[in-house]
């Protein structure tokens, strides 16, 4: 998707404007919270009023990040702003209840990397091949001429080494690099924070793999691998949102699989499923699209209605279409 406009144009209307609120996606991963973090303080540091909302609020685990107390669950009563600002979420429903707690704004800014985006917004930033929206953040708080605190730095740094695997991806670009060096010349402890991110995790999370893998099934010979969540067991085992985050790069890196999939039941008659992809000729994105979800190529979701066998069926039944398409 080509942007409407230019980075210069959003760093202009964050000059133009007072009173901002700040949003990203329901089930928020660390590019979601550092990235509206990072603005958030940028703006604060130009003497802004912002407002930072989250459908399900801060996440426990990045409560680390300076800042995070910044972020609170929208109210009942619609608040009134000049700019709203969506960061990484590629449809507006994504925004869950922070929507509805938007009675206006003057100006919508919509900054995302999901090529899934349906480009909603006044002024829309897509920058598909950015690894993290927290690079599109980066670069908008030095287009503004923003300064660069150790605490934004911080922020951004988790943003983007969540979204790049710790810049291990393929989408990881020399620009990533180069802005990961500025970042850590601002201050960001390399070693404090990875280890917050990716070595810190309570006990219920692995009792909550554990489970996992005793669902754990390969299909197509095994070029896809799954595993489901029913909701009995996590509440058996009290797992929250945020305990799920990453654990299907378990299979992800198991050899030979392909395509990794995650089925999670959800109150309501839903299941969300997370899914991930090794070579870009097996898009994910596009598996997913036929549910009503998207994200990118490698790493994409949907929430489906209907029972978790059933939505495990279809959606393996379609994984197993697309790996046999390919030579």
């Amino acid at each position: 998707m080509n942007s409407n406009c230019i980075l210069a144009e959003i760093a202009e209307a964050l000059r133009e404007n007072q009173t901002f609120v700040v949003m990203s996606h329901l089930r928020p991963d660390g590019d979601a919270i550092g990235s509206v973090i990072a603005l958030a303080l940028a703006l604060k540091g130009a003497g802004k009023e912002v407002t930072v909302w989250n459908h399900d609020g801060p996440m426990e685990k990045l409560r680390f990040l300076p800042g995070s107390d910044l972020i609170a669950k929208p109210p009942a009563t619609p608040q009134d702003f000049d700019v709203a600002l969506v960061l990484d979420t590629s449809t507006q429903p994504r925004l869950g209840d922070s929507l509805a707690a938007v009675r206006k704004a003057k100006l919508w800014i919509n900054l995302d990397h999901h090529i899934s985006n349906t480009g909603f917004g006044d002024l829309v930033y897509i920058d598909v091949p950015a690894p993290a929206t927290g690079q599109i953040v980066f670069e908008l708080i030095r287009a503004a001429g923003y300064p660069l605190t150790p605490a934004i730095a911080d922020n951004l740094w988790a943003a983007i080494a969540t979204d790049t695997g710790s810049f291990q991806y393929s989408n990881t670009s020399a620009r990533t690099f180069e802005i990961g060096a500025e970042l850590i010349a601002a201050g960001v402890d390399v070693g404090k924070i990875s280890e917050q991110l990716f070595q810190t995790h309570p006990r219920r999370r692995l009792e909550l793999l554990r489970a996992l893998l005793n669902t754990m099934q390969f299909t197509c010979d095994g070029r896809a691998a799954s595993f489901s969540l029913p909701l009995a067991t996590a509440a058996q085992i009290g797992a929250g949102p945020e305990d799920t985050e990453g654990l299907i790069d378990t299979l992800r890196s198991t050899e030979g699989v392909l395509v990794a999939a995650f089925f999670e039941e959800l109150e309501g008659g839903r299941v969300r499923v997370s899914m991930r992809s090794k070579d870009p000729r097996y898009d994910v994105c596009k598996i997913c699209a036929q549910f009503g979800g998207g994200g990118h190529i490698l790493a994409s979701g949907a929430r489906i209605k209907g029972g978790l066998a059933t939505v495990e069926a279809q959606v393996l039944k379609a994984i197993s279409d697309a790996i046999q398409q390919q030579p």
